[in-house]
């Protein structure tokens, strides 16, 4: 049987209006407006994490923030400091249905196809207006995307929407079944959902769905669909350092290592981007972060000193080839560090993709991994070319799961 079989789940995510409980308090997570951050929010956002958290923050795979270690006499005062600067929902489950990625260039990539940010905008107005919304799982997940050099079309998403020419393109789970125009995106992807709770029974998610009743979600938006002939990207890309966008933009990718930044990490990189002259940070899936910059001369600035304070700026660096989740003592579910074992094995020379998981849901990483570590009694569960749901081949301490990338 899989250690899946195993797995405790908590039954909800994580939110800033309901925290959840974990190993090293309670964790807050942080939705951006259209998927990015004005400076003087994540200046805000670093200082609450020093106040009322421990100073860490994570960045999630849904392009989300998360402050970590709040004590619970204090939720009132981050949900009051949130509210403050805009970035608290009316309820919790408007929050939770809120669940929104936007490709992280909008509306300053000139390859785009379009500004798909009018279309998150309305999408998020008809999820709050619409009670009987209100029901979709906390996972269900919607993303919006306008091609160009940093796509997220091929991220796992449970109703997609993507520029394709002048129309947009509309997925379900992995496929893409048809296309709508840009005025009516929003309200298809709301119908899409809408249609899936009609179904969903005990499934929290599109891929979830059994084969007959996948089909008949198919058959609902195809009906309200004009026909698509495919053709968009399905994997997507994580550029770091300088991104040409053309002959006069610019942008720079940043990613914090494992996804986490600590809190005077942030604060410094704000004020190095409020000097550049930028005017927001882009959160990703991928854990990095994307800024606009004046010019080629700016953007080489901004990669130099966030590399001097510590964060990745370039593609080849090891550490991006491993997934770790936060590990214990943060994480309840898990029983092993998984941060300081990820650290040493980024110092190895390897060409693999490694995945270090503190338990069984493997929340760092879904793909298959080439090496998964998997937290197991305070041991490592071995699996190779699986994920960390997957049977491990033996069990190793943490001496022998450093020595396996000798072999």
């Amino acid at each position: 049987m899989s250690l899946a079989a195993a797995i405790k789940m908590r039954g909800w995510c994580p939110g800033s209006l309901r925290p959840m409980p974990s190993g090293d308090g309670l964790l807050a997570r942080v939705r951006p407006w259209c998927g990015a951050f004005s400076l003087d929010e994540a200046r805000g956002l670093a200082d609450l994490a020093e106040r009322l958290g421990n100073g860490h923050i994570d960045f999630t795979r849904r392009a989300n923030l998360q402050i970590r270690g709040v004590r619970e006499e204090r939720v009132g005062d981050l949900q009051a400091a949130l509210a403050a600067f805009g970035l608290l929902d009316r309820d919790a489950q408007i929050e939770a249905g809120r669940n929104i990625m936007v490709g992280p260039l909008a509306g300053i990539d000139p390859v785009e196809r379009l500004d798909v940010r009018p279309i998150a905008r309305t999408l998020v107005r008809l999820l709050a207006s619409d009670a009987a919304l209100h029901d979709l799982p906390s996972k269900f997940a919607f993303l919006v995307d306008g091609g160009g050099r940093v796509s997220i079309a091929g991220e796992r998403a449970d109703v997609s929407l993507r520029a394709a020419g002048s129309a947009i393109a509309v997925g379900i789970g992995a496929e893409w079944i048809g296309s709508t125009s840009l005025d009516n995106a929003a309200r298809v992807a709301v119908e899409a959902a809408r249609a899936f709770l009609g179904i969903a029974r005990n499934c929290n998610r599109v891929r979830e769905l059994p084969a007959d009743r996948f089909a008949e979600l198919r058959s609902a938006m195809l009906a309200m669909l004009r026909p698509f002939d495919g053709g968009l990207p399905s994997v997507s890309t994580r550029p770091l350092g300088v991104l040409a966008l053309g002959a006069e933009k610019v942008a720079v990718g940043i990613a914090a290592p494992f996804g986490r930044i600590e809190a005077q990490q942030l604060h410094r990189l704000v004020a190095i981007l409020d000097k550049a002259g930028a005017s927001d940070i882009r959160l990703s899936p991928w854990r990095t972060l994307y800024v606009e910059a004046r010019d080629r001369v700016t953007a080489c600035m901004l990669v130099e000193a966030a590399d001097a304070i510590g964060l990745v700026v370039d593609d080849a660096n090891p550490i991006l080839r491993i997934d770790a989740c936060p590990g214990a003592p943060a994480c309840r579910s898990s029983s092993v560090d998984t941060r300081d074992l990820a650290v040493l094995l980024a110092r190895r020379k390897f060409d693999r993709t490694i995945h270090i998981s503190g338990c069984a849901k493997g929340c760092a990483r879904s793909e298959p991994a080439e090496l998964v570590l998997v937290g197991e009694h305070g041991r490592y569960g071995v699996v190779r070319n699986g994920t960390a749901r997957s049977m491990p081949e033996r069990i190793v301490d943490a001496g022998q799961a450093r020595a396996l990338l000798d072999v």
